[in-house]
Formats: structure tokens, C-alpha cells, sequence
């Protein structure tokens, strides 16, 4: 196999494994011929997987691909398409008709999920809004004390309680004082759940129960924080939270580092959940609104 997906070697950090020197490796890539030959798909296909996007939405992408007139157009702008294709068809807007929002945050130890919640704090505050945070996260002090500092931070207010004390209370307790105090969205951070952990699924089954209780239709958003670094091992994660926790959106964290970038369209083909945030750094300004096109055009670059 061809150098396609080596990591920038100019670059500080470990770049994000990219489609970016396919060009070289595979002239038809580029090529506006009129054919597809077996030889340039089984390539293509290779490409893709290799990349992480996933063998079910590999085979979608080359079958629309070999499907459509080439009219002139390059292999490499079809594939693109087809890919912004698949995020288009899971992209759907949040239904929000009661306040406060309430936004859950979901995910196993380990993805960046503490972290993401203040960052998420600091984007939408930047954006104008008035977000609460809630440590519903009550097993692990540090938990709680790393959330802090990152409402700090970001400048907004948090509402704790003692270690060990019952999480779906502290929700009750974020979105009573939302509410008194004009705060939107609640932003709930809770445990690192391992999705073999039973007893924690049902207490996030809990924590859910009480948001409907206090505001019709809460949570409206249930956040997945994956760490693209696991490519598809994700999957497996997301599937579970899916199935307990009304997941609607997936936070995709560290793809500034070695991810195989293309693990969000497996994603978005394979889950039919939609790219709502990306991290891509450290910072308290390194979650950004994910963007398709920008990905798209990223594959297809030496970074994000």
C-alpha cells in the first residue's frame, strides 16, 4: 500500500491520518477519465478503510461513486461528495420546546468528557448564551474538582454536591436553579460509564427520567464524547449509550492527534447520529461546531 495516510512530517504534533497523498499514489484519484477500473476501485476501497471510515460506508461511497456520470469530474471530488452526502443525511436540528435545555454529556473514562463540558461551557457563553454546569459525576471528587476549574474558566457558574451523593438529585438541583436564575442551557456532566457497567447505565436511565420530569422533553440533547484515536472501537461505545441514554449527537474529541480522521463518517453512516462538536486541541477554545465541509476538504489535507 501506497504512503497515503503518513502523518505530516513538518508538523509539531502527530497529524490526523488523512486521505492528503493519494494524489501520487493513485492517478486516477485526480483523473477526470470516464471509467473506474477494478484496479482503481479495489484501491480506493483500501484507501478508504485504511483511513477508518468503515467497510459499510466504503462500499456506499464506491457503489455512488461507480453510479454516477464522471461528466469531467475527478474521483477524488465524487468521493468527497459522497461523503458530505452522508453527513447531510444524519444532520437534524435539536427540538427544544420548553426551557431551560438541557444538554446531557455522556462517555466512557478517558475520551475527554469532563474537559468537553467546560469547553462546551466557554463556546456557547462566547456565543452569547448563559450556560449552568451540573457535576452530576459525584463518584469521583477529582471529577468534580476538574470540573471546576474548568467552569472557571470558562467563567460560569456550576452546581455541585458532596461525594457520593445521588446524581440524578444534583440534575434536579441544576435545573431548579436554572430555572430561578434565567440559565440555558444546563449542561450535565455525568460519570465515565463503562458501557459493561449496568448499574451506571441505569443511573444515567435515572438522571434522564428526572430531566423529563422537571422540563417537558428534557434532555433535549444527549452528547456521546468519543476519542477519535479508538476509530471504530467507538462504535461499540456509542451503540450502547444509544440504547440507554437517547444519544443524539456525538462529540468527537483528540483529532488534532493520530486519529484516522474518516472514523466520523463510520459514524455518521453507521449510527445515523450526527457530528455536533470536534476537539481539536487542548485549549479551552479547541471545541469547535463541527463543520462538514471543512472535514471533508481536511481528508483530503496534511491536517484539520
Amino acid at each position: 500500500m501506497s504512503d497515503c495516510f503518513a502523518h505530516t512530517a513538518t508538523s509539531p504534533e502527530p497529524a490526523m491520518v488523512t486521505l492528503a497523498s493519494c494524489d501520487s499514489s493513485l492517478p486516477a484519484f485526480t483523473s477526470p477519465e470516464p471509467a473506474i477500473d477494478v484496479d482503481t476501485v479495489e484501491a480506493l476501497e483500501e484507501l478508504l478503510i485504511s483511513a477508518d471510515i468503515g467497510v459499510a460506508a466504503t462500499h456506499r461511497i464506491i457503489a455512488a461513486v461507480q453510479a454516477q456520470p464522471r461528466n469531467g469530474t475527478s474521483l477524488r471530488d465524487l468521493v468527497k461528495q459522497e461523503i458530505r452526502h452522508v453527513f447531510a443525511a444524519v444532520d437534524r436540528p435539536i427540538a427544544v420546546t420548553a426551557h431551560p435545555r438541557v444538554t446531557v454529556i455522556v462517555g466512557v473514562n478517558g475520551t475527554g468528557k469532563t474537559t468537553t463540558v467546560g469547553k462546551l461551557a466557554n463556546l456557547l457563553k462566547s456565543q452569547g448564551q448563559t450556560p449552568l454546569i451540573c457535576a452530576a459525576d459525584t463518584f469521583r471528587a477529582a471529577a468534580v474538582e476538574q470540573l471546576e476549574i474548568w467552569a472557571n474558566r470558562a467563567g460560569v457558574d456550576m452546581v455541585r454536591a458532596r461525594e457520593g451523593a445521588d446524581p440524578a438529585a444534583v440534575v434536579f438541583d441544576a435545573i431548579t436553579s436554572g430555572k430561578a436564575k434565567g440559565r440555558d442551557p444546563i449542561l450535565v456532566d455525568t460519570a465515565g460509564r463503562l458501557h459493561t457497567r449496568v448499574n451506571l447505565m441505569n443511573e444515567l436511565e435515572k438522571i434522564t427520567r428526572i430531566a423529563a420530569r422537571e422540563v417537558p422533553g428534557a434532555p433535549q440533547e444527549v452528547l456521546l464524547v468519543l476519542d477519535a484515536t479508538v476509530g471504530q472501537n467507538g462504535l461499540s461505545q456509542a451503540r450502547e449509550f444509544m440504547s440507554v441514554a437517547g444519544v443524539n449527537g456525538i462529540v468527537l474529541t483528540k483529532l488534532d492527534g493520530t486519529a484516522k480522521g474518516g472514523v466520523a463518517v463510520a459514524i455518521a453512516h453507521d449510527l445515523k447520529l450526527p457530528i455536533r462538536y470536534v476537539g481539536v486541541g487542548e485549549g479551552i477554545d479547541d471545541l469547535v461546531p463541527f463543520s462538514a465541509a471543512e472535514y471533508v476538504d481536511g481528508l483530503f489535507e496534511e491536517k484539520w
